[in-house]
């Protein structure tokens, strides 16, 4: 058996299939007793979340636009090493990318694993087209090893069999299995993709039914030997996490990370440079009465506030203890539904029952929940303004995906001071993000520590110097 048994789930667009059969797959095979490790493409953590529920191991993202060539081979192949199968779902359409050559697209992503390719195909109200686009897909780019498609949504024995011949003998690539089209999907979608494995009660139920559907239409077998017989890749270097930052016999600061209903987008990675740099990580929570820990940082990831805003605003002492904390100088750093947090308030609906709801009120802003995103992709920023995290004068890389709004249009020229001036990306408004006040930065934009190198590091560094003038 080769190094590294891996496999990319890719389709031609969002929403093919490629999430159910991916966490399907994954689920099937962690039943059989394989250690299945999952990776997800791009910048996404709703997805990952799901494919760490199937196969009960942490999801890891591998993203050509947000880490360097080099930091994703070396990713995959520490997080890999260990596994019998790894599974790496891809997104949007398998050539999709920031530009016109698929840049950071799903492809690029297997040629830079060397990994094998099965398509998922949403075979719907058609037969002998879908073998024209199967050729196409295998002949658009050289160096894409195509090994096989599993059709989704075929409407029965006839159709199946009639699109097994065409793809197989028109296009030369084997289908592996066909999914029928399902009444309902056991994960429903909602406004940010599907709803969150945080808040599906029957979560395992679910992924024990798509794994059970996996089981009997797909060639499990026949997958597991194509990512069996993916040639061995060339040793990547070592990841290159941050050393600690706590010279000698420095206590450790507690850095504490919001997880729960509301915030709980980050990548394992953020967390994990956090710890190497030096830092104890406390898992807090914005919706409980629980007392916290001290803590010398604070860490608020994206989420989905809008569903929990209500809850958010009961909880009156939380509120209240995040505003002194930051009115305090501890160094807070908030992305996307984080900052939403940090703002006076959220306005969900303001036509309906719900309306307005009080948040921490740290920035002197507003938000409002809209229709359409706001932001949604690849971002680039400069940093123009000091701030304890990033470095003036610093490119940032990350992206965005947010359907709230600033409500004050004259934010760009307001205090506090927006830090990033976006060379790619929405932010906030004006193509401006990234508040600081003190030692508080929010930002829409979310970054992959592996990417901006510096960020964990200094984040540690002024957890210590917080810790040290409030002592």
């Amino acid at each position: 058996m080769a190094a590294f048994p891996r496999i990319i789930l890719a389709g031609l667009s969002g929403g093919s299939g490629k999430t159910f059969v991916s966490a399907g797959l994954c689920r099937a095979l962690t039943r059989r007793g394989l250690s299945v490790r999952p990776f997800k493409k791009g910048p996404d953590y709703i997805d990952a979340s799901w494919l760490s529920l199937a196969a009960r191991a942490t999801a890891t993202n591998l993203d050509p636009f947000l880490l360097p060539q080099g930091v994703v081979a070396a990713l995959f192949q520490e997080k890999a090493a260990r596994a019998d199968i790894s599974i790496i779902e891809g997104n949007r359409g398998l050539f999709d990318g920031k530009d016109l050559e698929g840049t950071c697209s799903t492809a690029e992503l297997a040629r830079q694993l060397d990994a094998p390719v099965i398509l998922v195909l949403d075979a719907t109200k058609m037969t002998r087209t879908a073998a024209a686009i199967v050729a196409g897909c295998r002949a658009f780019e050289p160096g894409l090893n195509l090994a096989g498609v599993i059709l989704n949504r075929t409407a029965g024995e006839r159709h199946r069999g009639i699109l097994k011949e065409c793809i197989e003998t028109l296009a030369g690539v084997s289908v592996l299995g066909a999914l029928p089209k399902s009444a309902e999907n056991p994960i429903p979608e909602r406004h940010m993709g599907l709803v969150s494995d945080q808040e599906h009660a029957g979560r395992e139920q679910a992924l024990d039914a798509i794994a059970d559907t996996v089981e009997a239409c797909v060639d499990v077998e026949r997958v597991l030997e194509i990512a069996r017989n993916a040639p061995a890749p060339a040793p990547a270097p070592p990841v290159p996490w941050p050393a600690s930052v706590c010279a000698g016999s420095s206590a450790a600061p507690v850095i504490g990370y919001v997880f729960d209903a509301a915030l709980w987008f980050y990548y394992p990675e953020n967390l994990e440079a956090l710890e190497r740099a030096g830092a104890r990580l406390a898992r807090l929570s914005l919706l409980s009465s629980e007392p916290w820990p001290d803590i010398h940082g604070l860490y608020l990831g994206g989420g989905f506030p809008e569903t929990q805003a209500a809850a958010l605003s009961a909880n009156t002492s939380v509120r209240q203890r995040v505003r002194t904390l930051a009115q305090n100088g501890l160094p807070i750093y908030a992305e996307c539904g984080g900052f939403m947090y940090l703002c006076q308030s959220l306005t969900i609906d303001p036509n309906g029952d719900n309306g307005t709801h009080d948040l921490a009120g740290v920035f002197p802003l507003a938000t409002r929940l809209c229709p359409r995103p706001q932001g949604l992709g690849y971002v680039e920023a400069l940093v123009e303004v000091e701030n304890p995290f990033h470095p003036l004068g610093a490119r940032i890389t990350g992206h965005e995906f947010h359907y709230s709004a600033c409500m004050d249009p004259a934010l760009p020229t307001l205090a506090p001071p927006t830090a990033l001036k976006m060379l790619r990306g929405q932010g906030m408004i004006g193509k401006r993000d990234g508040l600081v006040v003190g030692n508080t930065f929010a930002s829409y934009t979310h970054i992959h520590a592996l990417g901006t190198a510096h960020w964990a590091p200094n984040f540690v560094r002024a957890a210590l110097e917080y810790r040290q003038k409030s002592q």
